[in-house]
């Protein structure tokens, strides 16, 4: 058996690394929530436990070269234990802060020099409406922990409006006047090489990402240089290991600011399945593994992701005949979960040389898998 990688989380991200775990005979042990879950289905060493279980933990780490995620919502006090006890955990537990935490986050960017939207920390109703009369409103508020996808944001208008998340302490930060949303992605290993992939545009319909475009369309060279450069001094300032996404809005007047960060395989990045030398599955088992890494170069001028969010199909692959007539060219990315509204339950990709008819596809093609 080959080397063997334990992650912590049973959502997609962990099956998809399935496939190039089992091209390249890498074992992958993930530590999931149930035993029917996406990736308990496909990964046949797939114990059930919480992401907050220290014991849950220990064993599923016993006899893995590394510890890695699918995920960020793990204790960093379990995380540092395990390091103190000579595990190998991939990014490391003061990277992840970062990632886990939304005011140490903008604190450490801070640090680096990366360019972010103006912030403060607030702990009241009167910090609110200091932050926001100085520099205007509506003002977005996040809680500092937890939040994903749209959940943990709140847009406010006004100090009490904002009031409750105030009092238990929250990230404020300006609305950002943007044309469109970027990742950034990239790979690095704890030797210090790093593979960049294109930077992407992405599209999020209620805080949840519906579409990628790679390359980003409306981006021009030095952008994406200077997307590419901010990523990279994110990844060495906080010695990050495995795959980083930056996300970040590209504002009007042409600046770039750090949104968010996800350390770990993220969903901007699985156009790079279809579209790329080395996906990002593969790339973060190799990362955390320390081994070389792939290549990154996009193999077709343009593709297009589309997430499948929800379906009025009891089963979405119901779809398939009608799909796969009429749309040969989607590649379709089912995640194994059961159908709830605005779950995202899969994904396409279409990839060719004419954008906007790559658009059309995807987009139909999702929309067949969502009943529509």
């Amino acid at each position: 058996m080959g080397p063997v990688v334990a992650v912590v989380g049973g959502g997609q991200l962990a099956r998809m690394m399935a496939a190039p775990a089992g091209a390249l005979d890498i074992h992958v042990r993930a530590l999931v929530e149930a035993d029917d879950g996406a990736a308990a289905q496909v990964l046949p060493d797939a114990p059930v436990g919480a992401a907050d279980d220290e014991e849950a933990l220990t064993r599923v780490t016993r006899g893995a070269q590394v510890l890695t995620f699918e995920h960020e919502h793990v204790p960093y006090a379990l995380l540092a234990g395990l390091e103190a006890d000579g595990v190998a955990v991939r990014p490391g537990s003061r990277a992840l802060r970062a990632a886990q935490d939304k005011i140490h986050m903008r604190r450490v960017l801070t640090e680096l020099g990366v360019p972010c939207p103006r912030w403060a920390e607030v702990n009241s109703v009167a910090d609110l409406a200091a932050f926001g009369d100085e520099i205007g409103w509506p003002v977005v508020l996040k809680r500092p922990v937890g939040g994903y996808d749209g959940k943990g944001v709140r847009i406010v208008h006004s100090a009490q409006e904002g009031a409750d998340w105030a009092a238990e302490g929250a990230l404020a930060e300006e609305t950002v006047d943007f044309r469109s949303e970027l990742a950034a992605l990239l790979a690095r290993r704890p030797s210090g090489q790093v593979q960049t992939w294109t930077t992407v545009q992405t599209t999020q319909v209620g805080g949840v990402c519906s579409e990628v475009i790679s390359p980003a369309p409306d981006l021009e060279d030095d952008g994406a240089g200077e997307a590419a450069r901010i990523a990279r001094t994110i990844a060495e300032g906080l010695d990050v290991t495995g795959v980083l996404a930056v996300e970040m809005f590209h504002t009007r007047d042409g600046r770039l600011l750090v949104n968010e960060l996800a350390m770990r395989p993220h969903n901007s990045g699985h156009v790079t399945i279809d579209a790329t030398v080395t996906s990002q599955f593969e790339q973060h088992l190799r990362a955390v593994l320390d081994l070389p890494l792939g290549r990154t170069e996009q193999l077709v001028p343009w593709a297009v992701m589309v997430n499948v969010l929800g379906s009025q199909l009891a089963d979405p692959t119901k779809a398939y005949p009608e799909l796969m007539e009429r749309y040969p060219e989607a590649k379709v990315h089912l995640y194994g979960k059961s159908v709830r509204p605005g779950r995202k339950l899969g994904h396409v990709t279409v990839t060719g040389d004419d954008l906007p008819h790559l658009r059309r596809v995807a987009r139909a093609a999702a929309d067949l898998l969502e009943g529509r």
